[in-house]
Protein backbone atom coordinates (compact mmCIF):
# COMPACT_ATOMS: atom_id res chain seq x y z
CA UNK A 1 0.00 0.00 0.00
CA UNK A 2 1.30 3.43 -1.00
CA UNK A 3 -0.22 6.70 0.15
CA UNK A 4 -0.09 9.78 -2.06
CA UNK A 5 -1.05 12.88 -0.09
CA UNK A 6 -1.49 15.95 -2.26
CA UNK A 7 -4.30 18.47 -2.67
CA UNK A 8 -3.37 18.68 -6.36
CA UNK A 9 -5.38 15.67 -7.52
CA UNK A 10 -3.82 15.72 -11.00
CA UNK A 11 -0.31 15.45 -9.53
CA UNK A 12 -1.43 12.68 -7.18
CA UNK A 13 -3.00 10.76 -10.07
CA UNK A 14 0.19 11.11 -12.12
CA UNK A 15 2.23 9.59 -9.28
CA UNK A 16 -0.22 6.74 -8.81
CA UNK A 17 -0.29 6.00 -12.56
CA UNK A 18 3.50 5.72 -12.68
CA UNK A 19 3.48 3.36 -9.71
CA UNK A 20 0.56 1.29 -11.03
CA UNK A 21 2.24 0.87 -14.39
CA UNK A 22 5.48 -0.45 -12.91
CA UNK A 23 4.10 -2.12 -9.77
CA UNK A 24 0.62 -3.36 -10.71
CA UNK A 25 0.28 -5.44 -7.53
CA UNK A 26 0.73 -2.37 -5.30
CA UNK A 27 -2.36 -0.51 -4.19
CA UNK A 28 -2.18 3.29 -4.11
CA UNK A 29 -4.50 5.51 -2.15
CA UNK A 30 -4.84 9.25 -2.75
CA UNK A 31 -5.62 11.68 0.06
CA UNK A 32 -6.11 15.41 -0.42
CA UNK A 33 -5.12 16.25 3.16
CA UNK A 34 -3.05 14.81 5.96
CA UNK A 35 -5.96 14.43 8.38
CA UNK A 36 -7.67 11.86 6.15
CA UNK A 37 -4.42 9.96 5.69
CA UNK A 38 -3.60 9.81 9.41
CA UNK A 39 -7.10 8.54 10.16
CA UNK A 40 -6.76 5.75 7.59
CA UNK A 41 -3.11 4.79 8.00
CA UNK A 42 -2.31 1.22 8.94
CA UNK A 43 0.57 -1.23 9.07
CA UNK A 44 0.20 -2.08 5.38
CA UNK A 45 1.54 1.30 4.22
CA UNK A 46 5.01 0.80 2.73
CA UNK A 47 5.69 4.26 1.30
CA UNK A 48 4.21 7.77 1.39
CA UNK A 49 4.49 10.52 -1.22
CA UNK A 50 3.66 13.79 0.57
CA UNK A 51 3.13 17.36 -0.58
CA UNK A 52 4.01 20.03 1.97
CA UNK A 53 1.49 22.70 0.98
CA UNK A 54 -1.86 21.11 1.78
CA UNK A 55 -5.33 22.38 2.62
CA UNK A 56 -5.63 22.35 6.41
CA UNK A 57 -2.59 21.18 8.36
CA UNK A 58 0.49 21.18 6.15
CA UNK A 59 2.84 18.33 5.35
CA UNK A 60 5.10 19.20 8.31
CA UNK A 61 2.17 18.70 10.68
CA UNK A 62 1.52 15.34 9.02
CA UNK A 63 5.18 14.35 9.50
CA UNK A 64 5.00 15.27 13.20
CA UNK A 65 1.86 13.18 13.63
CA UNK A 66 3.39 10.28 11.72
CA UNK A 67 6.47 10.32 13.95
CA UNK A 68 4.39 10.25 17.13
CA UNK A 69 3.43 6.57 16.65
CA UNK A 70 5.98 3.74 16.70
CA UNK A 71 4.29 1.79 13.91
CA UNK A 72 4.02 4.74 11.51
CA UNK A 73 7.34 6.40 12.35
CA UNK A 74 9.14 3.75 10.28
CA UNK A 75 7.27 4.42 7.03
CA UNK A 76 9.55 6.07 4.43
CA UNK A 77 8.26 9.43 3.17
CA UNK A 78 9.03 11.14 -0.13
CA UNK A 79 8.33 14.87 -0.14
CA UNK A 80 6.89 16.09 -3.46
CA UNK A 81 6.75 19.87 -3.41
CA UNK A 82 7.38 23.10 -5.26
CA UNK A 83 9.07 24.53 -2.15
CA UNK A 84 12.84 24.74 -1.95
CA UNK A 85 13.53 22.63 1.14
CA UNK A 86 17.08 22.83 2.42
CA UNK A 87 16.78 21.38 5.91
CA UNK A 88 17.52 17.73 6.66
CA UNK A 89 14.21 15.95 7.23
CA UNK A 90 15.59 12.43 7.58
CA UNK A 91 14.68 12.50 11.28
CA UNK A 92 11.05 12.62 10.13
CA UNK A 93 11.37 9.55 7.93
CA UNK A 94 11.92 11.61 4.78
CA UNK A 95 14.04 9.61 2.35
CA UNK A 96 13.89 11.98 -0.63
CA UNK A 97 12.63 15.42 -1.65
CA UNK A 98 11.36 15.75 -5.21
CA UNK A 99 10.75 19.10 -6.89
CA UNK A 100 7.33 19.04 -8.59
CA UNK A 101 8.58 21.23 -11.42
CA UNK A 102 11.49 18.99 -12.40
CA UNK A 103 10.76 15.45 -11.18
CA UNK A 104 10.61 12.62 -13.68
CA UNK A 105 8.66 9.34 -13.64
CA UNK A 106 11.96 7.44 -13.43
CA UNK A 107 12.64 9.04 -10.04
CA UNK A 108 9.30 7.83 -8.69
CA UNK A 109 9.99 4.31 -10.00
CA UNK A 110 13.51 4.28 -8.56
CA UNK A 111 12.28 5.30 -5.11
CA UNK A 112 9.37 2.86 -5.21
CA UNK A 113 11.67 0.05 -6.29
CA UNK A 114 13.98 0.73 -3.37
CA UNK A 115 11.27 0.76 -0.70
CA UNK A 116 8.81 -1.79 -2.06
CA UNK A 117 11.52 -4.48 -2.39
CA UNK A 118 10.01 -5.72 -5.62
CA UNK A 119 11.35 -5.66 -9.12
CA UNK A 120 9.38 -3.29 -11.35
CA UNK A 121 7.40 -4.64 -14.25
CA UNK A 122 8.90 -2.91 -17.27
CA UNK A 123 6.73 -1.79 -20.15
CA UNK A 124 8.59 -4.01 -22.63
CA UNK A 125 7.72 -7.08 -20.53
CA UNK A 126 4.06 -6.01 -20.55
CA UNK A 127 4.11 -5.94 -24.36
CA UNK A 128 5.81 -9.35 -24.42
CA UNK A 129 3.11 -10.80 -22.16
CA UNK A 130 0.36 -9.42 -24.38
CA UNK A 131 1.83 -11.13 -27.44
CA UNK A 132 1.78 -14.59 -25.80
Amino acid sequence: MIYVIDDDVIMAECITRVIAQRFPAEECEIFTNGIQAIQEINGEVKLIFLDILLDGPDGFAFLNELMSYNDTAKIPVVIVTSLKIKQDLSGYGVVKVLDKSTMKPEEIVSIAEKYLCKKPLHSDSIAGEAEK
